[in-house]
């Protein structure tokens, strides 16, 4: 029987493990090597070797609703987008709120994770932990949460590169870089167009004298705010455009999506387009990239092709000269390497998961692997619906298929990705946002019902199926579930609205000819076409007709508005 579960890692994703594991009545231990919680977003001033590390003006790509806990909003003040130093402080508070720092054992790094003998019958785990005085300790463990994270080893291909033996600037990788400090007034080149590449190379370009970005394939940029200025992700992470994405064909969702993104900004006329259709890999997030480049500040490159001295050639054969920095924001290799070799495929550790979450190897299902995913939304509530399965799976209330089913199901989404994202070991971590969350749900019990909701909840219905994906869906029935969820989400536009409430404004003039009465006009209009014999009867049902329509969506749809 699962009892004690060993939690490796105390960011955003081991606490959410500590809490659920502590809701299902098991005992957590948690290590955690630093002295603090937040993992990544625990800024430092200087990068430490096999740990995270962020730029100092970082700030997230997902909006507070979309990416909070499910049983925990963010505060309404907070802004929607907020700086990196503001989701720390939300962690403390979600850590204060449910009394996790007592499970967490600070200082202290997992040195190796093995079965013990008797693997194949009780499913427990060999720990080794060392403390911040060196000492050794062994512990046994009846389940292990992996969540130490995957940007830790940072990938910095220079042996790829020929001259950079003889370069006269200085290489370095993202993982390093704090600010834009040491590039004022010097000439730099960023390496890399995901979402880092974007920031860093837009700051850097306020500053530096001449900023080129270089980038192999191109990307669709898209920036956080949509129409009306609302969060993007809360405009297009629904499950009405789930539904929209899947029954349409994909060039009509390509070619309507590209053709709107485009009239903000031409992305082949900024050198940015990329060969790939929009909807088919993550875009690239990012509000001032364009602006710089109609500026001149940024100016965009072919991939690196290698050094010239002092200078940087690219593979158009265009060269740069008195280049005094390459900054590479090439990623991460994802590497576990406390975990047992039998978890990993070769050459390079590849870790094989079941829905990148569970070893397929392993007899019994009690070690997990949290986070090691991408996906077009955020991070959180997936991982804490990943934590709330797993602790379903180790306690037995739910089951995993075969080892066969699963290698099956893992080859099988392999090769579908691989569509879109060439790389198998890429393709094997990308996942769909909405039916990866709905199926972790279902596993668990919790997945919201909309046909029993249209019936017995209409007003929750719209605002589910109509409006944002917000994490609270998850918490209205089954397991776990959480008595203000409902709340949470008929309240969730107006929490959105807060942070912009810091001045009065003078309340909007009416038109002159309000669309309700051009509605009714229409109304009237088709009454007299329809029946001239019985004029007072039909205008009366019409009328009657609008202003249930009009008490309806005042009451249900989803607005700025308080409810």
């Amino acid at each position: 029987m699962v009892r004690r579960v060993a939690v490796v890692g105390a960011g955003s994703s081991g606490l959410a493990c500590i809490k659920i594991c502590v809701e299902e009545g098991l005992e957590p231990v948690c290590f955690e090597s630093s002295d603090d919680i937040g993992g990544l977003w625990k800024f430092k001033e200087s990068p430490e070797p096999e740990r995270s590390s962020i730029y100092r003006s970082l700030v997230v790509n997902t909006s507070k609703e979309m990416m909070c806990y499910s049983d925990f909003p963010m505060p309404a003040d907070y802004p929607n987008y907020m700086h990196n130093s503001q989701l720390l402080q939300y962690y403390r508070l979600y850590a204060d709120h449910f009394d996790l720092l007592r499970y967490i054992h600070f200082q202290t790094t997992v040195k190796s994770v093995a079965q013990r003998p008797d693997f194949s019958v009780s499913g427990q785990w060999d720990i080794m932990t060392i403390n911040k005085d060196g000492e050794e300790e062994r512990s046994v463990f009846d389940a292990v949460l992996v969540c130490s994270g995957h940007y830790t080893h940072p990938s910095l291909p220079l042996s790829g590169f020929p001259g950079y033996e003889t370069f006269s600037g200085r290489c370095f990788h993202s993982w390093e870089y704090k600010d834009a400090d040491a590039c004022r007034g010097k000439r730099v080149v960023v390496v890399g167009i995901g979402n880092s590449g974007g920031d860093i190379a837009v700051e850097i370009s306020r500053s530096a004298k001449k900023t080129f970005l270089s980038t192999r394939q191109g990307a669709w940029v898209i920036g956080r705010m949509s129409s009306n200025g609302l969060p993007l992700d809360m405009t297009a992470i629904t499950r009405l455009n789930n539904m929209l994405t899947l029954l349409l064909p994909n060039t009509l969702v390509n070619w309507a999506a590209e053709r709107a993104l485009n009239y903000k900004y031409d992305h082949r006329l900024y050198g940015l387009k990329p060969k790939h259709r929009l909807m088919d890999r993550r875009p690239l997030i990012n509000d001032d990239l364009p602006g710089r480049i109609l500026q001149g500040a940024l100016v965009m490159k072919t991939n690196l092709k290698g050094f010239k001295d002092s200078g940087v050639e690219f593979e158009d054969g265009s060269v740069e000269e008195n280049i005094d920095a390459v900054v590479f924001c090439t990623g991460y290799n994802g590497t576990f390497p406390f975990l047992p070799s039998i978890l990993t495929h070769e050459p390079q550790r590849e870790l094989i998961l079941y829905k990148t979450l569970f070893p397929p190897s392993l007899i019994r299902p009690t070690l997990a692997v949290m986070g090691l995913f991408q996906t077009k939304g955020p991070i959180t509530p997936i991982v804490e619906m990943q934590a709330r399965w797993a602790v379903k799976v180790f306690t037995g209330s739910s089951c995993l298929p075969p080892k066969e089913k699963m290698l099956e199901v893992i080859e099988s989404e392999r090769k579908r990705n691989m569509k879109s994202y060439p790389c198998p070991r890429t393709a094997a971590l990308q996942v769909e946002y909405i039916p990866y969350l709905d199926f972790m749900a279902k596993e668990v019990g919790v997945r919201p019902n909309l046909l029993t909701l249209l019936v017995t909840d209409p007003v929750l219905w719209v605002r589910i199926f109509f409006g944002p994906c917000t994490p609270y869906q998850y918490r209205l029935t089954g397991p776990g579930q959480w008595a203000g969820a409902r709340q949470a989400i008929l309240t969730q536009w107006e929490r959105l609205a807060q942070p912009f409430r810091t001045r009065a404004v003078p309340e909007s003039r009416p038109s002159a000819i309000s669309p309700w009465a051009l509605v009714l006009g229409g109304t009237v209009a088709m009454a007299f076409v329809l029946s001239k014999t019985e004029t007072t009867p039909v205008l009366s049902g019409a009328a009657q007709f609008l202003d249930r329509c009009k008490m309806f969506l005042k009451d249900s749809w989803f607005t700025l508005t308080p409810d």
